[in-house]
């Protein structure tokens, strides 16, 4: 699926012969059966009049051009409250390769940018294994079971919670918003993963002004570690260090395989949080050789505990006069407990001013925010203490020339906070 672009097209008058190629015993095994000709007359004609009338969306699923299927949503109430319920299917012969999770990856993006329901609901068949396991792997969580067609068939009801972040009456364990001229020592160590490097090489470039932090990376600013990390430049703080005795392969953020600690770093156990709310309001840079991010990751005083929540990830080259894209998810790194869930979600406005990324970790799921606003949830969890990483880095050229007239490159953040489980 990796190389084919999946797109949803508005249901058409001419996509009725899709409703039918759809209507055999096994795409419909897991709904009661085929429907008559008639039945799929009239589902015809209310896909394109619901369309029409802009109550609903129903979409024919396109992997290159070529139909492969229909996903849609239309308005229900679920416990009381609005919501959307979508549902999907794609044909035998394209099934398997990821084109469902793309369409419906797509929908969950639609329905979050109209924000007038905070819920999206799927109701998949208890036997239907595929359509159940895309919904957990979308962050749908399960809230039981119902009764369909008179008791005939049993559904299970998966549940997208889409509601914005609500920190009324939540008081932040720490509210940095960088007050003094100096970092302060017991939240901030001003070096990146210098254990696989050294803390002069690794050292961060920073000041404190009344607008809050800048960190940057100046003309001057030399590769961190280039015989293990090319012409990488960074300007970094994190809130915790740990590594081990030199020459061992103990250490945190194990980025490449065979990494050996090179000089020995005191132990540092700063800011961690384990579960609650963690936000940071930053501005990013709009340059291609440039990227932004803040990226908690375990402490690791256990290998596996290695995790990352990426709050927000933003390469300048991303970025235009519209908004740009915001990468948040989960990375396992070396945990071997984790899947990857990350994406990247478009975002509007001017992503150079500053904008507010959090996440909301408990202890089964993490949800993701810009601006307060819902744009991720993860159907997994990190059950161990995390340390905080905000970065600034230049990434090198092929040709190994730098853009001397766009130096320094700053990242600016006003605010870092976490709040503890609700």
């Amino acid at each position: 699926m990796a190389d084919r672009i999946v797109t949803l097209e508005p249901w058409g008058p001419d996509d009725l012969p899709l409703l039918e190629r759809a209507n055999t015993p096994e795409m419909t095994a897991y709904l009661g059966g085929p429907e008559t000709p008639a039945e799929l007359e009239e589902r015809h004609a209310r896909y394109l009049r619901l369309t029409a009338e802009g109550t609903a969306a129903m979409y024919r699923i396109e992997a290159d051009g070529v139909a492969v299927g229909g996903i849609g949503y239309w308005p229900v109430e679920h416990d009381g409250a609005p919501a959307w319920e979508t549902g999907w299917n794609v044909f035998p012969e394209w099934q398997g390769q990821g084109l469902a999770r793309a369409a419906l990856r797509l929908v969950v993006r639609e329905v979050a940018r109209r924000g007038d329901r905070e819920l999206l609901v799927a109701y998949p068949g208890v036997d239907n294994p595929a359509s159940n396991a895309l919904c957990r792997s979308a962050g749908f969580e399960h809230r039981g079971t119902g009764p369909w067609r008179g008791g005939e068939l049993t559904f299970n009801v998966w549940v997208l919670d889409m509601s914005p972040l609500d920190l009324a009456g939540r008081v932040p364990e720490v509210d940095e918003t960088f007050a003094s001229p100096a970092l302060d020592a017991e939240r901030w160590w001003p070096f990146y993963t210098p254990h696989w490097s050294s803390r002069d090489a690794a050292g961060a470039r920073w000041r404190v002004d009344p607008g809050g932090l800048e960190l940057r990376i100046d003309a001057d600013t030399a590769p961190w570690a280039p015989d293990l990390d090319g012409n990488l430049r960074v300007s970094h703080l994190q809130t915790g260090q740990f590594s081990g005795p030199l020459g061992t392969g103990i250490g945190q953020h194990r980025f490449r395989p065979g990494l050996r600690v090179r000089e020995e770093q005191p132990q540092h156990r700063l800011w961690l949080v384990h579960h609650g709310v963690i936000e940071v309001r930053l501005a990013a840079i709009r340059h291609p050789d440039a990227m932004v991010a803040f990226w908690p990751i375990g402490f690791e005083e256990r290998p596996d505990d290695c995790g990352e929540i990426c709050i927000a990830e933003i390469f300048g080259s991303e970025i235009d006069e519209g908004g740009g894209w915001v990468g948040v998810g989960v990375k396992p790194q070396n945990d071997p407990r984790l899947r990857e869930d990350f994406e990247k979600i478009r975002v509007d406005g001017d992503l150079t001013e500053f904008h507010d990324y959090a996440v909301e970790w408990t202890g089964d799921r993490l949800r993701f925010f810009v601006d307060g606003r819902w744009v991720k949830t993860a159907a997994q969890s990190i059950d161990y203490p995390v340390q905080l990483m905000l970065d600034v880095y230049e990434f090198p050229r092929a040709d190994g020339t730098r853009d001397a007239a766009a130096l320094p490159h700053a990242l600016r953040v006003q605010r870092v906070r976490s709040f503890p489980p609700a």
